[in-house]
């Protein structure tokens, strides 16, 4: 698997997800929203691809 990411965008997720209230250093709420967020739209871009293709 590659997991690597520009240290650009390394920071500015780092920036969204900070918190100095939570022991390990980020707002997990957040952090969640974000990633199911990212799913979702995901899922309805594979739901889209799959109509195109079933529509050929």
């Amino acid at each position: 698997m590659k997991f690597e990411i520009d240290p650009k965008t390394y920071e500015e997720i780092a920036k969204v997800i900070h918190s100095d209230n939570s022991p390990v250093g980020i707002d997990a709420k957040k952090t969640h929203i974000l990633i199911l967020n990212k799913l979702q739209e995901l899922s309805d871009r594979m739901e889209r691809l799959e109509q195109q293709i079933m529509k050929k």
